[in-house]
């Protein structure tokens, strides 16, 4: 008569439970023992019991096992992710050089070439399109315009200004000098009137002729013209000696 069907269920009693665990827990190691030599694998067994105690075995060593697990896991995963980036890469590309060859035909139909494929509708539309350009391009060609003659509106009113301020800045300079010369004039005249510098007429009339010599008697030398002529044998005689 053979033994019924375990139910797997945490088993509540604690002796039982540790017995079970001693049984089973010889024969899984019995059975990974057995694999390894049998099949020539590679196996590794680890087991925490409820006290946190380890059991472990390794047909080639548990940590060589496990080492050789992490890269072939992480491999397959690194190898997954980068056929994933890959095809990724690729749609992308394929997605741009359709976008670019659209953007080509495009500016070729908007200079007006290869228009022979475009039916009456798509005509249509790029001549809408082509309206609208030229309307901005208008739009913004008059806003410039405003804006340079608004600067030079601008700079002519500050160079009005500076205009003004340099006038106002010389007339009261020539009031300055008008001043100045006003009373130097009224100090010349002032100066003139006290008879500090005048002089007496005779006195200016006589620097004013030019200066003689005199040597010998105190008497004028009459001019050659007035002096009387001697005839024949009188002895020519000069009053005076005169230089």
């Amino acid at each position: 008569m053979g033994r019924g069907r375990v139910e797997l269920k945490r088993i509540e009693n604690k002796i039982n439970r540790q017995v079970t665990f001693s049984k089973r827990r010889n024969g899984l190691l019995k059975k990974a023992y057995e694999l390894s030599v049998l099949c020539d694998a590679e196996v590794a067994l680890i087991v925490f019991s409820s006290r946190g105690k380890l059991y472990e075995f390794g047909s080639a060593g548990t940590s060589k096992t496990l080492e050789r697990y992490q890269r072939c896991c992480y491999t397959s995963q690194d190898a997954t992710i980068a056929d994933r980036e890959k095809q990724n890469w690729y749609q992308e590309v394929a997605r741009l050089k359709a976008k670019f060859e659209s953007l080509q035909s495009a500016q070729r139909h908007l200079l007006g070439e290869d228009l022979g494929p475009l039916s009456v509708k798509e005509l249509q539309q790029l001549e809408r399109q082509l309206e609208a350009s030229l309307s901005q391009a208008r739009q913004r060609k008059t806003q410039i315009m405003f804006d340079q003659m608004e600067e030079l509106r601008k700079k002519e009113h500050h160079l009005g200004e500076i205009n003004k301020q340099l006038k106002t800045k010389l007339e009261a300079e020539g009031e300055n000098l008008r001043a100045i010369q006003g009373s130097w004039e009224s100090d010349a005249t002032n100066v003139g009137g006290g008879n500090v510098f005048s002089m007496h007429p005779s006195h200016s009339s006589a620097m004013e002729c030019e200066p003689t010599l005199q040597i010998g008697y105190h008497q004028l030398v009459q001019p050659e013209g007035s002096l009387p002529r001697n005839s024949g044998g009188e002895n020519n005689f000069m009053l005076g000696w005169v230089l």
